[in-house]
């Protein structure tokens, strides 16, 4: 089986906050998500007769709580992306932990249950991260590359120092569904010009089509079983031509045997091939 998880980071205005981009362009970019963006993608996928999942910040969830309902009234999962979009490894241990909580309790208010999932934003997770998913109770963690196609489980404590050998931590309980920037829709398509860097993006989105394509075909070559996850944003590929090559690729993807999941839904069967119990 070769499974496709197509996901949403659904920042809304939170991550141009998290980075002082507080103008009235700045937030209209951002607004176009929930506004416009949201709304288009979940018909794609009920027209599809697919589910994906959703990142969603809590500031996200509590500035646009309609737009998040219609996400999980659609059947798409719920998860956490923080609150105010700030990646963990910039904040300290009390702050993340604050974070983790308090963006949970939204999720848990908007959806009746807390999430079990959890992306990084930025995909910049600390060293306090996994213990912390362990304590609040998360399944899966959707933040690390050590991995194309397969899950893993993620490790606590490694000890990573300049001038000594890397001492790798132990495994723990939570699952890994790795990622890339490769199959991330933001370095392709979105532009940035702030007073100090440009981030061209613009790219022709039929290329990147092509290049995520291709993804799924060398995981349908190099493993017998995998998990290929997709990243994108609300904001970026809710755009008219973007959205006319998502709509491309599930099915050209769907002619070539994937089988399209929720993230959760994934975690849940790699841990049936590992004979894990779905409570751990």
């Amino acid at each position: 089986m070769h499974i496709v998880c197509l996901t949403f980071d659904f920042d809304g205005i939170s991550g141009f906050l998290s980075r002082g981009q507080v103008g009235p362009s700045w937030i209209s970019r951002g607004e176009f998500g929930p506004r416009v963006a949201a709304p288009r993608l979940i018909e794609l996928f009920r027209q599809c007769d697919i589910r994906t999942s959703w990142y969603v910040p809590g500031h996200t969830i509590e500035t646009w709580p309609d737009a998040v309902k219609d996400v999980i009234n659609a059947g798409h999962e719920l998860a956490h992306h923080g609150w105010t979009h700030r990646p963990p490894a910039t904040l300290s241990a009390e702050e993340e932990e604050r974070e983790l909580i308090r963006a949970n309790e939204a999720i848990r208010k908007i959806s009746g249950q807390y999430a079990r999932g959890y992306r990084s934003p930025s995909w910049d997770l600390s060293p306090h991260s996994i213990p912390y998913f362990l304590k609040h109770g998360f399944v899966y963690d959707s933040s690390m590359m050590g991995d194309d196609y397969l899950p893993y489980f993620a490790r606590q404590g490694d000890v990573i120092e300049l001038e000594s050998p890397a001492r790798m931590g132990s495994e723990s309980a939570i699952v890994e569904m790795p990622i890339h920037w490769s199959t991330d829709d933001s370095p392709h398509y979105e532009f940035v010009r702030a007073e100090t860097s440009l981030r061209q993006g613009l790219r022709n989105a039929h290329h990147v089509e092509q290049n995520w394509v291709d993804e799924f075909r060398y995981m349908r070559e190099a493993v017998e079983w995998g998990v290929l996850t997709y990243t994108c944003h609300p904001f970026i590929s809710g755009r008219g031509h973007r959205i006319m090559v998502l709509e491309r690729m599930i099915r050209q993807l769907r002619n070539e045997g994937a089988v399209f999941m929720r993230v959760d839904e994934a975690v849940a069967e790699f841990k049936r091939r590992q004979g894990v119990p779905l409570s751990r």
